[in-house]
């Protein structure tokens, strides 16, 4: 036995030697390439990648002479089953599907678009009515405004309002349609919604006007009873204790009935998004031209260059949600490199999913990335070092990726 296998791999390797270096670099991860050779920034986080839960997705884009995108992966620790929490990065999915949602209807309500006003009722414990926003130029809110607000700053409200527009049982089947398999969202965003509240959503009406006298579509208070997704995920207790009314409560905290989504969901989804052209037909949004374009200008758009909401550069730096290459606010992007993304921050996960472009050098990548840091095992004490870990380790990531496709287009041309 030991003899054939021998012989089994003196024949692979005379095969390899024969067919050149395009069959040996089949056996080469250029991501691993690049971690290895990053011996400063990356390397606390590197020595220990199952303390810090580490996943990272990088996918090469090829275009053909016609322009058509080839996409081709390479992973590092990618395990799809098993959990992370999955923080603001859901926000995509609400928004694409909100947008999706409000095509649908407008095909049976004239004069229904993504910037009628919209105004949202309450009608279960817990909820509450959203009839103005003094930060758009209508000084009412619609769906347009809440996705804008959701990916430019990752505004927790502006998803729960879509949250509630799109409901639990058509956001979820409708991500199973798009090919994302490990994915499920459960609930809303920072205002303790869980069980039976997270099943019940929001009355919300939709007007011509911004005097909201103009009724053009009444959307009633819906409550989902049917069963959640199974997902089949791995480690959804997390963390040795977790705070709960100001008192810690030892042992882990149970995330089973939080939302999810896993790493190659995140970047699946966003190719959905960005390149509709390359999603099999049956997997593809059901959006208009107008509608991509929107979802693409709040994923890229930096917080100063919206006009409606309008932020303060002081408080919003151009890369407060660019943590790949950006560091979160630490760093800027380097010059003629447009990131667009979303992020994740909570529990002492943080996420970024993202596609890079840079056209002054030929170069466009996808890159999406996971780490845990919290050392004390204790989840919302707010003692995470994102900061002093976390931040750094993604900025440092995002360039030395950046800079190896810089150089990998550079060879090309010579």
């Amino acid at each position: 036995m030991r003899k054939t296998c021998f012989q089994l791999l003196s024949i692979l390797a005379l095969v390899l030697a024969g067919a050149g270096p395009a069959a040996a670099q089949l056996l080469q991860n250029p991501l691993r390439q690049v971690l290895r050779h990053d011996t400063t920034g990356l390397a606390r986080v590197l020595a220990n990648p199952e303390k810090y839960r580490l996943q990272i997705l990088y996918t090469r884009i090829r275009r053909d002479a016609a322009g058509v995108p080839h996409f081709r992966s390479y992973g590092y620790r990618v395990r799809p089953r098993d959990y992370f929490y999955p923080a603001s990065t859901v926000k995509l999915a609400g928004a694409a599907l909100a947008l999706q949602k409000l095509r649908a209807l407008s095909a049976q309500t004239p004069g229904l678009t993504a910037d009628s006003p919209m105004l949202t009722d309450s009608a279960f414990a817990g909820q509450s009515r959203v009839q103005r926003d003094t930060s758009s130029a209508s000084g009412r809110p619609s769906v347009a405004h809440y996705v804008r607000k959701a990916l430019i700053v990752s505004d927790n409200d502006a998803f729960n309002r879509l949250y509630e527009f799109v409901g639990p049982q058509e956001l979820n089947e409708e991500m199973r349609r798009l090919g994302l398999r490990r994915s499920r969202l459960l609930h809303r965003l920072s205002v303790g919604d869980q069980e039976p509240g997270s099943r019940h959503t929001n009355p919300i009406g939709f007007f011509a006007d911004t005097a909201a006298t103009q009724l053009l579509l009444r959307q009633p208070a819906a409550y989902y009873a049917g069963p959640w997704p199974q997902l089949g995920l791995r480690g959804e207790a997390i963390g040795q204790a977790y705070l709960q009314n100001d008192q810690q409560v030892p042992g882990p905290l149970d995330f089973s009935q939080k939302n999810a989504h896993s790493l190659p969901d995140l970047q699946l989804l966003l190719r959905r998004v960005l390149f509709p052209e390359a999603t099999p037909p049956a997997q593809r949004l059901r959006l208009l031209p107008a509608d991509y374009a929107l979802l693409r200008e709040a994923l890229s758009q930096r917080p100063r260059e919206s006009p409606h909401p309008r932020y303060d550069a002081a408080h919003f730096p151009d890369t407060y949600v660019k943590f790949l290459l950006g560091g979160g606010g630490i760093a800027p992007l380097p010059p003629g490199v447009r990131v667009f993304n979303k992020i994740g921050e909570a529990y002492g996960f943080l996420i970024d999913n993202a596609y890079v472009q840079d056209e002054s050098h030929g170069v466009e990548f996808l890159l999406s990335a996971v780490l845990y840091v919290n050392a004390d095992g204790v989840l919302n004490d707010d003692k995470y070092e994102y900061d002093s870990i976390g931040f750094p380790f993604l900025r440092d990531l995002g360039r030395r990726v950046y800079e190896a496709e810089c150089r990998r287009k550079a060879g090309a041309k010579k």
